[in-house]
Parts: C-alpha cells; structure tokens; sequence
C-alpha cells in the first residue's frame, strides 16, 4: 500500500522549528506517512524522513511576503500530495488557492494573531486596531473553508470552534525524554535560566534588573529581537551577572537545564500573552525545575495549582529577585516544586499525548477521502 503523502508549509520559521520539524514532521513520519515539508533551507534534502523542499532566505519582510509565498505555492501545486498543511498567517491565501484546486487543506494557528498584533511595535498605535480588527475578519472568514483547524493552545482553539467545527488544540509540549536528564538537586548550581527569544514585552529588561539583588548567574540563551534592545540590556549592572550564550540548538538547551535550579519566563501582561502557554514553560518542568513565572490566571493553574514554581508580577525587578532569593535559599521546597513539574509532565503536559490527536485528525481527514 501506497504511503499517504502530505505537506507541511512555512515561509516565515526556520528549519529546525520545535513544533513543525521536532514535533509535527516527525511523528507523521513515524506515523506511516509521506512527509514532505517546504520551507527556508540552502538545499533540497532528506532529513530524517522528511523531504525538504528549500526557500531562499528572503532579504525582509515585503520580499518574504511578495517572493516567498508565490514560491512556495508554485512547490506545493509540484509536489500534489494528499493534505496541506500551513503554519502562517501570510500564507492563507495559499491555503485558500489549494482549496479551490480541491485540496485538503489544514491551517496550523500558534498565535492568536489579532491580539499579537496588537503588541508589534514597528506599528502605529492608531493603525494596530485597525489592522488588527481587518485581519480577523479575513481569518475568520478563510477559516470556515479550511478542512480542518489546529491550534497551539485552548484557548486559541475556542476562538476557531466558533468557525470551524473541525477545530482541534495539539499543544506545544514537550517530548518526555528531549530535555530531560536525571540530576541530583545537590549536583546542580545555584543558577537559574531564560532560553528562548529575548524582547522587551518578554520582560528581559527586568529579568536583569532583578539580578541587581540576588547572588546569581542568569545561563540566558536565545536571539535579541534588536540590537538596540541587546545594547541597552548589556549595559544594566545587572549584566555582569549573566552567561549569555547566543542562539542554542537544543542539545545545549538540555545541557543548560540540566545544570541550574530554576527557569524565568515573565512575559508581560498583554493580550496575547496572558492565555499563551509558551514552550519554555513546559521545557522547564519538563527538565524537573521549577518556575518562576507571570501572574497570569492560566499560569497560576498550572504553576502554583500544581505546585510547580511561583508567580509574580512580571513588571516588578524585586518581586522577581524576592522570589528568585527565596527559592535559592530553600532547596528542599524548589527540589519538591521541580519533582512536581517533572510529574505533571509525565501525567499531563507531553508531547506524546498530543501527537496522538494529529495522526487521529490525519486519519480521519484521509478515511472520509476514501468513503
């Protein structure tokens, strides 16, 4: 029997990306199918299972947007596969062309863009709303043509089952064993981490003025959104006290979890990011350390509900120092909050319980194909 083929899009993320390539590509692979995956490479190759189909790097935004996309589309009508499966927002309208070409079509939603919208600060503050409004209506609209919906997380997914029945939530966590090592609490330092990408509305600025009261070193891995903003973080006092490695792939990730006792992630209260469940979250708990983590209701379920860290007002430097000191100074109950994280993770929070939704979503899609 013939393997079923499929495709999965993106112009905008890198090769490597967690959720398509790590996660997504991977278990379909193992799955049984065809995978064929376009997106950003210097080269046409098989990695993994996957076929490549390589993009140009574009030089900015507007040749991305003008170039790539058409790119894209003209590689995806080549390969003709049994699904599709886009993960940008700029690339609706090439899911909507695949349809009216009778093609299964799946978009893949990791962000709830018009609330994201709202927080990009090459916008004008008058023209956000605006443009945020226009293009939800417009997603909102493409959306009930598409064969199916999936979403980062559930509340995201809540928004899209208004629209398209066929909507279903496949999180972004982690896989049991990527990041896990088993380690002593005695054998690990006194440190604590940030990985992931480094912006202001992340909170980064006050991540290093918080290290101003403590007796610490920040392991921060991850790229700058701007130089600007790395030229201004570099020169805080807090500075001094901070390891930075760059960009990291994610064997060093797991080497730096392995080694510190707690994990930052104090992104600012805004709209896309008080119902986000970013990565580093999960990756934390799933290293077996706790978190020091937004005051947001979500977070708070999963973070103090479970006892797995504690949350604080991400804008105040000496709330988050407070608490970082407090954790530091008390091993036996930061190794319990890591133990419980680690826990949850195996119970709840993996991966491997979510891939089984997208091979059920496959199948089905498929079946009804053949009925």
């Amino acid at each position: 029997m013939l393997k079923k083929r499929i495709c999965h899009l993106s112009t905008v993320h890198p090769l490597f990306d967690t959720r398509i390539f790590q996660k997504e590509c991977k278990s379909l692979v193992n799955a049984g199918y065809k995978v064929h995956l376009i997106i950003q490479n210097d080269k046409d190759e098989n990695i993994e299972g996957i076929y490549l189909h390589s993009l140009p790097k574009p030089k900015n935004r507007i040749e991305r947007l003008r170039k790539l996309r058409k790119l894209a589309y003209k590689k995806a009508i080549e390969i003709n596969v049994d699904i599709y499966h886009f993960h940008d927002p700029e690339l609706i309208p090439i899911g909507l062309k695949l349809k009216k070409l009778g093609k299964k079509v799946i978009y893949d939603v990791h962000e709830d863009v018009p609330r994201q919208i709202l927080t990009k600060p090459y916008l004008n503050k008058f023209i956000k709303p605006i443009i945020s409004k226009m293009f939800e209506i417009y997603e909102n609209y493409a959306s009930k043509k598409f064969d199916a919906i999936v979403t980062a997380t559930p509340h995201i997914r809540d928004r899209f089952l208004k629209i398209n029945r066929n909507t279903i939530d496949i999180n972004n966590f982690p896989k049991l064993e990527e990041l896990y090592e088993p380690v002593k609490w005695e054998d690990r330092k006194n440190e604590i981490c940030y990985i992931g990408g480094i912006t202001r509305i992340r909170g980064i600025v006050e991540l290093i003025k918080a290290l101003e009261y403590v007796d610490t070193t920040l392991h921060l891995a991850g790229n700058f959104e701007s130089e600007e903003l790395k030229k201004e973080v570099m020169g805080l006092p807090g500075w001094e006290k901070v390891k930075y490695y760059g960009f990291v792939n994610r064997e060093k990730v797991k080497d730096i979890l392995k080694q510190v006792k707690i994990g930052i992630v104090t992104f600012y209260p805004l709209p896309n990011h008080v119902s986000a469940q970013p990565n580093k979250l999960f990756e934390y708990m799933s290293a077996g350390i706790p978190v020091i983590a937004s005051k947001f209701p979500l977070w708070q379920d999963i973070v103090e509900k479970n006892k797995c860290g504690v949350c604080v007002d991400p804008l105040n430097p000496k709330e988050i120092a407070d608490v970082i000191n407090y954790l530091l100074s008390n091993n036996e109950i930061a190794k319990e909050f890591g133990e419980n994280a680690r826990n949850l993770i195996e119970t709840k929070y993996n991966w491997e319980n979510e891939e089984k939704k997208l091979i059920k979503l496959y199948k089905n899609l498929l079946d009804f194909e053949e009925v």
